[in-house]
């Protein structure tokens, strides 16, 4: 799945990057907008994480979006 789909929908796909890692508020997580970057860093600091660590983890959860079905983009 691309990442600007995730991004663009991120409402929708927070709630499962909240499953994904518990450890980041909600806050948070809508504080990085979507944006994968800002999103791997706040992984890799609530974590104690590589960043290789943490970009692995971001790939991982990203591939496994692909796998549910499409999320509309929120309005």
């Amino acid at each position: 799945m691309d990442w600007n789909l995730i991004e663009t929908a991120w409402n929708e796909y927070k709630a499962s990057a909240k499953r994904q890692w518990d450890r980041l508020s909600e806050q948070q997580l809508a504080g990085t907008k979507g944006k994968r970057e800002y999103l791997a860093s706040r992984v890799r600091e609530a974590y104690s994480l590589s960043k290789e660590e943490a970009e692995r983890q971001v790939s991982d959860w990203q591939a496994r979006q692909m796998q549910k079905p499409a999320l509309s983009p929120s309005r």
